[in-house]
């Protein structure tokens, strides 16, 4: 696996931005935007029309990308440095989490440095997003989460043959992937060098999952259990089916996060 990051440009970030403003955005995925960047008035945008929030949101953001266009740039060359410092481990850590030939799959990466504060990834597409604020710390955190996906989706897809669209948001295929990041992150080669392990330092999975619990019991700590005693697939297999059972809870802990 390699990962090259680069500058996609403001229009770029903006189309990224503007697809977490949609009217029926999660406020979880739209908020950070105003959190950011104090200078988006979120009650004058959220009051304008569809294709007046573009122009509005255009506007700001080609004044704010002109500003930091250069440090942008200064940090892609520390995000490059600091991932390829780390590229042997890494790739180490995940064919062996995986039990596949990593280096010779996903050579291909690209990680779009973007204005956007959430960071969506396009499996297929085989490209992510890193927010420009991020240390290279934090961006190669940013990543080796990233990263764990394109793995768990190419033995997942291998071994079921099912359809990429069912990888994604809200399914139940998708949570479970958000999940067991945290597993696999679990090898000292990949916890040792993301910012964001362990949980108690702000964990490498979204927030809801970290306190949420099953009969008691947190769902990470379980999960953790599954895949320390299982092949890859057999841990698939049986994280799987356990979500199955608990779908209900599951996604009534999500819905009422944070209310």
């Amino acid at each position: 696996m390699k990962i090259i990051y680069r500058n996609p440009g403001v229009e770029y970030s903006i189309n990224s931005i503007m697809s977490f403003q949609r009217d029926d955005s999660s406020a979880y995925w739209s908020d950070s935007l105003f959190y950011f960047y104090p200078q988006i008035d979120k009650e004058v945008f959220q009051n304008l029309s569809s294709e007046s929030k573009k122009e509005y949101m255009a506007e700001k953001f080609t004044t704010i990308y002109e500003d930091i266009r250069k440090d942008i740039d200064n940090k892609i060359e520390k995000y490059q440095g600091h991932f390829d410092k780390y590229s042997n481990q890494i790739n180490e850590a995940l064919s062996e989490a995986f039990e596949i030939n990593g280096g010779a799959l996903f050579n291909d990466l690209v990680a779009n440095v973007s204005l956007n504060p959430v960071s969506p990834r396009f499996l297929q597409e085989h490209y992510f997003e890193v927010f420009y604020l991020n240390s290279e710390k934090g961006a190669l955190g940013v990543s080796l989460h990233e990263a764990i996906h394109y793995y768990w989706f190419y033995v997942w897809n291998r071994e079921y043959g099912d359809d990429y669209e069912e990888y994604e948001e809200p399914s139940l295929k998708w949570i479970l992937s958000e999940m067991v990041v945290e597993s696999i992150m679990s090898d000292k080669r990949l916890c040792s060098i993301n910012p964001y392990y362990p949980r108690e330092q702000g964990g490498c999975v979204y927030s809801y999952f970290q306190d949420m619990e099953i009969k008691g019991r947190n769902i990470l700590d379980t999960l953790r259990d599954l895949y320390d005693n299982n092949s890859i697939v057999q841990f698939m297999q049986k994280s799987h089916e356990y979500c199955i059972a608990n779908e209900k809870c599951i996604r009534e802990h999500i819905f009422n996060w944070g209310k």
